[in-house]
């Protein structure tokens, strides 16, 4: 028998969990997803069971029952009802709950679609006397329903509160090794990560709470145009609206200082402060600035009072280090890198109130009154802690600047302080196999007095105050999830002191040789930095009555944003203000693997302006992308495909051809318009679409809110496609009538658009407005209250002159910019031929990476310490590589090839040394 499964495919799951049960004899063969293996159906289906007869089984259940059957395990009438169930009841719902998981980031939704079939199991196992589904042991029915439910049960942000039954039972199971392996097997650890591959190839779910008539509030899926029925009194009351046109009132431009205003809606936005050292790349871009960037535009196109402010972290031991790599002192590298910093951000239009640093007297001022704030109230503490000494570099090392592998899930580049990987906070003495991240060289343990912040003592402030937040904010889901984590494990003191030279001085006398750690010191960088913008920085800032705080991160900044900041101002019992809503990105990946620098993987900030593509262009499509409930990745085909579709042939079509019709058939001026039925019908479709956006961008729903605009353009482009303005202009009044309204409808929803697409697109926005020589008010107007379509430009109204919005992006363009941010090529490799890609990899070249730089090595004779020195730093580095390889779970090849290069750099060290280039026998070391 030969048994066909894929990986990240939950059915296999169910097989493999079987077969591992059962111990029947089957070989095992991994395909892609789309090869054929049973030949006579039209689509391929896994898992498949080749029979000793030549014959398939293609259902995974039917696969399921064979196997323990084979066993001599008969199945009962009980265990086939449950199957029924199973396949009948339990994986439809489980399609749309895994659809909403995997690719629309709607993980915390999946408890409500999955409600009914756990409230059935919970039921039946609660009133039974027996621990399994069919009786004590377990049997098919339990091996099914596990590994159906697994990829979601298993996700710890899915509470099972209320169904204990099904926890205890799903534990039980889960508990089995045979049902591990199996899970580790298919999904690679990645939990519901592993299954995006398999899922992007299903097509989309009917889901039964989305109906014609009552459609659901969500995005369509892409490529998804379900047609909405609007009913005759929704195109009555949008045409209405349409009437009232523009309010004769003009935004103000800012006045600085701004303030909290008394009856206003005052809102304080901050991004996480990026580290000074070193660029930024699209990774950090998406994650703070460019998400605050967009909140604010809208905000104030909302109306509300708003402040944005952001600025270098500057302190710490990065930022010593890049120092002493580039030959400059640490305030040099300061103003040389904030300068880099804010180069870049201006070229992104990021549209900051103000960009501070954190090397300010204002900083050392506020820092060390809320330091004696806290010591004042006794939320600081005296211990001795050990800490890792780098004896090569003569400096004790800071969190970041440690590595090695997490003590909880055995991730091999956890950082001194956090793992990216789990999430846990890690004391870095607690690493295993350790690393300083600057020589490579194995650190030891020292002993030093510190001062640690007393979270245990604040515990049931933060609860109070998290509850309130989290109960009123909109705080993202994974901030929560991850801030849950933290209080579940049980908050400890936090040692807020270092053993460095450049940071915060700490002022007590006992620790003047001291200064403040990052995670203290840096969040209050946004109050510093306000207070360098405004002598008033404390109406923001003491001010919690008047005052909403948004915060934007990424996901590893959340602890010390919901949990260790928090406390310090608590402690400090001086009415600070706190985060009212905690908007955490989780990670953009570069063509499914890392941004590297030092490999020349990925494009950088200040990459990106030399591509030749708009600033504008990089802002869509990173916030196209943008990785607002699971991880996401950039990638060079899908930004050309987006270009290329949603903006020149969606977006740009619709107002490019709006604005000709006006020019070419009108003179200009906008035509006289008489709503007939399908107008109105497309007023209520765009008013509702505006509606939606207005509400996903209240909620920071910033990509979600981005398909709307999308929507509209589709909407208009059917529109004109319909009505055929161009044929019907050369017909007779009537017909030229209806070519007026069509082009003067037309050409307000491109104004519409010019308004929604302002957060995002800056200068496209401008363009349009100014090729439609749009009224100012137009900005303001739309956005007031949910969303209103009015007639901005009315008949008689002169346009300017329309030309195209966007460029194709070319094919042998974006190979030629994959290649040159793929990664350091060899110039030639005479001894060793280039690698071919297996079929998995070319599919996904952009996933292999890129080949080490090779060190030029001649014959060595003897002892070389000159070479022996490059290729220590060449074995460093293609170790980093491998480790990485391994933790991305990347293609067997590719890892095989990349360990090859590996062991020759080692053997080239080895005689470069004067050894013998044959590695010692490892003992006790398994194959």
């Amino acid at each position: 028998m030969k048994l066909f499964v894929s990986e990240g495919n939950p059915h296999c799951l169910k097989v493999l969990a079987a077969l591992e049960v059962t111990g029947v004899q089957c070989d095992v063969q991994y395909v892609n997803h789309e090869e054929k293996v049973v030949p006579f159906l039209s689509r391929p289906a896994r898992p498949a069971l080749l029979l000793p007869s030549g014959q398939h089984l293609f259902s995974s259940n039917a696969i399921c029952r064979y196997l323990f059957e084979v066993k001599g395990n008969e199945t009962s009438e009980l265990c086939s009802q449950w199957l029924e169930w199973e396949a009948t009841e339990l994986q439809p719902a489980l399609l749309q709950a895994l659809y909403m998981a995997v690719l629309q980031g709607k993980g915390a939704e999946v408890s409500t679609v999955l409600q009914g079939p756990l409230n059935v199991l919970d039921q039946s196992l609660s009133k039974g006397t027996v621990p399994y589904l069919t009786g004590e042991a377990v049997s098919l029915a339990d091996v099914v329903l596990w590994a159906a439910l697994y990829p979601v049960l298993s996700d710890s942000s899915l509470a099972l509160s209320e169904h204990k039954s099904v926890k205890a039972w799903f534990d039980q199971v889960a508990a089995m090794q045979s049902c591990q392996s199996a899970a580790q097997k298919v999904l690679q650890g990645k939990g519901l990560q592993g299954m995006k591959s398999y899922m992007q190839r299903q097509p989309a779910p009917q889901s039964s709470q989305c109906k014609a008539a009552q459609p659901c509030n969500n995005s369509p899926a892409e490529g998804e145009e379900g047609e909405r029925v609007v009913s005759v009194e929704e195109m009555e009351a949008a045409t209405l609206t349409w009437s009232r046109g523009l309010d004769s009132t003009v935004p103000a431009d800012r006045q600085h200082p701004i303030l909290p205003q008394e009856g206003k809606r005052n809102i304080l936005v901050t991004s996480a402060l990026p580290y000074v050292n070193n660029v930024p790349h699209l990774g950090n871009i998406i994650g703070c600035v460019l998400s605050a960037d967009v909140f604010s535009r809208y905000g104030r196109l909302r109306g509300w009072n708003l402040l944005y402010v952001c600025g270098t972290d500057e302190y710490g031991t990065a930022t010593e280090n890049k120092a002493r790599e580039e030959g400059l002192t640490p305030q040099q590298i300061c103003d040389k890198y904030h300068a880099v910093h804010s180069s870049i951000y201006k070229w992104f239009q990021i549209d900051f109130d103000f960009f501070g640093r954190t090397t300010t007297e204002k900083q050392t001022e506020i820092a060390q009154d809320i330091f004696w704030k806290l010591h004042k109230h006794d939320f600081l503490v005296e211990d001795t802690v050990e800490q890792l000494r780098c004896e090569n570099c003569q400096r004790f090392l800071a969190d970041r600047f440690v590595e090695g592998s997490c003590p909880h899930c055995n991730y091999a580049e956890a950082r001194g302080d956090q793992c990216d990987k789990c999430g846990r906070l890690i004391n870095a003495v607690e690493l295993r196999d350790p690393q300083c991240k600057v020589c490579r060289q194995t650190p030891v343990i020292r002993s030093s007095k510190h001062l640690f912040l007393d979270l245990p003592k604040l515990e049931s402030q933060l609860e109070q105050w998290l509850d309130k937040s989290t109960g009123a904010g909109d705080w993202t889901a994974n901030a929560k999830q991850i801030t849950r984590s933290w209080l579940r494990d049980g908050l400890k003191p936090r040692c807020i002191t270092r053993d460095l030279q450049w940071g915060t001085p700490v002022p007590h006398p006992d620790f003047d040789k001291k200064v403040f750690y990052v995670w203290f010191d840096a969040p209050i960088g946004y109050l510093s930095i306000t207070a360098n913008y405004t002598d008033k920085w404390e109406k923001w800032w003491k001010n919690p009555q008047q005052v909403e705080l948004y915060n934007f991160m990424a996901k590893d900044n959340v602890p010390f944003h919901s949990v260790v900041f928090p406390c310090s101002l608590l402690g400090a019992q001086d009415n600070y203000t706190l985060v009212n809503h905690l908007v955490a990105t989780e990670y953009l990946n570069y063509e499914d693997t890392k941004f590297s620098k030092s490999r020349g993987v990925g494009v950088f900030g200040d990459m990106a302006k030399d591509t030749g593509i708009p600033s504008d262009v990089w802002r869509f499509y990173l916030l196209y992308v943008r990785p607002e409930g699971q991880d996401s990745a950039f990638s060079w085909s899908d930004m050309a495909m987006k270009n290329n579709s949603e903006l020149l042939n969606n977006l740009g079509n619709f107002i490019n051809r709006a604005g000709m019709f006006v020019t070419k058939f009108f003179e200009g001026c906008v035509p006289v318009m008489e709503l007939q039925q399908e107008d109105k019908k497309l007023l209520a479709l765009v008013g509702w679409e505006l509606q939606q956006y207005t509400q996903l961008m209240d909620k920071v729903k910033i990509r979600d809110a981005l398909k709307h605009i999308l929507n509209i353009s589709r909407h208009g482009n059917q529109y004109i496609q319909v009505n055929e303005p161009w044929k019907k202009i050369k017909g007779g009044d009537t017909e030229r009538q209806r070519a007026g309204t069509v082009t003067g409808v037309s050409v307000n929803v491109a104004c519409l658009l010019s308004v929604m697409l302002l957060p995002y697109m800056p200068s496209v926005s401008q363009t349009i407005r100014d090729q439609l020589n749009a009224p100012q008010s137009c900005i303001n107007t739309m956005l007031q209250g949910s969303g209103t379509f009015v007639c901005a430009l009315t008949a008689g109204h002169r346009i300017g002159t329309v030309s195209p919005l966007f460029q194709k992006l070319e094919a042998d363009q974006i190979e030629s910019l994959k290649k040159r941010f793929g990664g350091q090529q060899p110039e030639e490799e005479p001894c060793e031929k280039k690698p071919t890609l297996g079929s998995a990899a070319s599919s996904h070249p952009a996933a292999v990476p890129a080949p080490a730089a090779p060190v030029e090595v001649a014959t060595v004779n003897g002892v070389d310490p000159e070479k022996a020195k490059q290729l220590t730093q060449a074995v460093a580095e293609q170790g980093d590589k491998v480790r990485a390889l391994k933790t991305q779970k990347a293609d067997k090849a590719v890892i095989t090839a990349e360990v090859a290069k590996l062991l020759d750099l080692k053997k080239q060290l080895a005689l470069a040394e004067g050894k013998s280039p044959e590695p010692a026998p490892q003992k006790g070391k398994k194959k």
